[in-house]
């Protein structure tokens, strides 16, 4: 198996390759950036880490897409990072124009390859990306609900003092302030959590999830997370590669289900070996239907910002 992840050279990037290859996932991967020398070197400096990891994975950087010829998954985390005070939405000029470049180059020489999104604002990139590939819908997975349903866990065991293996939840929706954590579906093995967190403190623990990009954002002044979305990604490619028919919240197109149609939001799918092999409805209550409505009309609108400006 091979994988590009194209900007590469960038944190997350570059962190989604650690972890795929210190579990050996793969046994190629590029970063792929315009930042060749940045790519070469973390490239290199990765590869000389496997020994260590006893990991047989191999790590190389380029600029040449041509090199990256014949990728089985191809991950787009290029495009600028949020700074303080920027929303996902306020990237949508820069990152829209830089992803449709990237993956009209990436689909030239991959072209049966499965595509992960991570670039912001992510849902409406999945999207721009589909588009722009002409893959079939499977083919294409935004990491988001990923990512989301990490963060949500963490606070929740942060908040119970207790392992997060133990917590099993689902955020759907787009990947921003509007997404939808679901206590409904959240579980402390087996337990609803609604039975473990007054109502005040859960309410809370949504509102920091839908809020936790922009929380790292503020305190590093500097630019956006990298470990958890790169490790997000890798999930999505050990599911594809070892054809393990997980149940992932990932940002899909929707073609009908939970009545929508022609927008990329964020719903449970099962990820194996041709990429999303099934989507999920689930049965959402009225008060979860309005919030998802709420996501996903924003997310569609701001597609169609997007696809005026890239054409």
């Amino acid at each position: 198996m091979k994988v590009t992840i194209v900007g590469g050279a960038g944190n997350v990037g570059a962190t989604c390759a650690q972890v795929m290859a210190n579990k050996e996932l793969v046994e190629e991967i590029w970063l792929c950036d315009i930042a060749e020398g940045t790519s070469k070197g973390k490239g290199l400096d990765m590869y000389q880490s496997m020994p260590i990891f006893s990991s047989n994975s191999k790590i190389f950087g380029t600029s040449d897409y041509s090199d990256t010829a014949n990728s089985d998954i191809v991950v787009i985390t290029a495009g600028i990072a949020r700074k303080p005070g920027m929303s996902r939405d306020d990237l949508l000029r820069i990152n829209a124009s830089i992803v449709s470049t990237c993956t009209e180059q990436a689909i030239k020489f991959s072209p049966n390859a499965c595509f992960i999104v991570v670039s912001n604002p992510l849902d409406v990139m999945t999207y721009v990306t589909l588009k722009k590939t002409n893959l079939p819908r499977n083919k294409v997975i935004g990491m988001a609900g990923i990512l989301d349903t990490a963060r949500y866990r963490t606070f929740l065991a942060m908040e119970l003092d207790i392992s997060v293996k133990d917590i099993h939840a689902l955020v759907l929706g787009g990947h921003g302030d509007t997404m939808v954590p679901l206590p409904r579906y959240t579980t402390v093995n087996g337990i609803p959590i609604t039975e473990l967190v007054a109502q005040d403190r859960l309410d809370a623990i949504c509102d920091r999830t839908a809020k936790g990009g922009g929380e790292i954002v503020q305190l590093l002044q500097t630019g956006s997370a990298w470990y958890a979305p790169g490790t997000a990604v890798a999930e999505i490619v050990e599911a594809i590669v070892k054809n393990q028919r997980r149940l992932l919240p990932c940002t899909v197109l929707l073609e009908g289900e939970y009545d929508y149609e022609d927008v990329c939001v964020g719903v449970p799918v099962i990820i194996g070996k041709n990429g999303v092999e099934k989507i999920l409805e689930l049965n959402l209550n009225v008060d979860e239907k309005e919030l998802f409505d709420k996501s996903a009309n924003h997310v569609a609108n701001t597609i169609k910002e997007a696809m005026k400006l890239i054409g």
